[in-house]
């Protein structure tokens, strides 16, 4: 299982977010911590604000913070939020089953073995909260000055 990028730029912005609760933080500040593109973050924001993860503020002292605390923030939501498809491959894509991709479409079991290994993953990202990911390590980090 591999998250695009879009989730784990996701995720790192809210550990960001979760740790510098103090202030709004600014887009920029998060972009030059990760080394990420401010495009592709404005857009994940964007995406995230509306499903109340991220609240923005606008105007000249305006900035980002977290919709809600840390501790209420499942994993599992924001991937699942993120991800367009969790399908380990195409055939399993949105619950179809197409047999023109696939000679063994309508009588794979492939398919329910790699669904059966994805349930647990999706299960383990069900227990763990934003505020259990944020540990010591990442609030030393992220508190060193940024360039903005």
């Amino acid at each position: 299982m591999r998250l695009t990028l879009h989730t784990d730029y996701a995720l790192r912005t809210l550990i960001y977010l979760g740790i510098h609760t103090d202030h709004l933080t600014f887009i920029r500040e998060v972009v030059g911590v990760y080394g990420i593109s401010e495009n592709h973050l404005v857009k994940i924001i964007h995406r995230l604000g509306q499903a109340g993860f991220f609240k923005t503020v606008r105007g000249r002292n305006g900035g980002l913070r977290l919709g809600q605390p840390a501790a209420s923030i499942l994993i599992d939501d924001v991937v699942c939020h993120t991800e367009e498809d969790m399908a380990p491959v195409g055939c399993m894509q949105h619950a179809r089953i197409d047999a023109k991709s696939c000679i063994l479409a309508d009588c794979c079991s492939l398919r329910g073995v790699l669904g059966k290994a994805l349930d647990p993953f999706i299960a383990v990202l069900d227990h763990y909260t934003l505020a259990d990911v944020i540990t010591d390590n990442e609030r030393l980090r992220l508190r060193l000055p940024t360039m903005m």
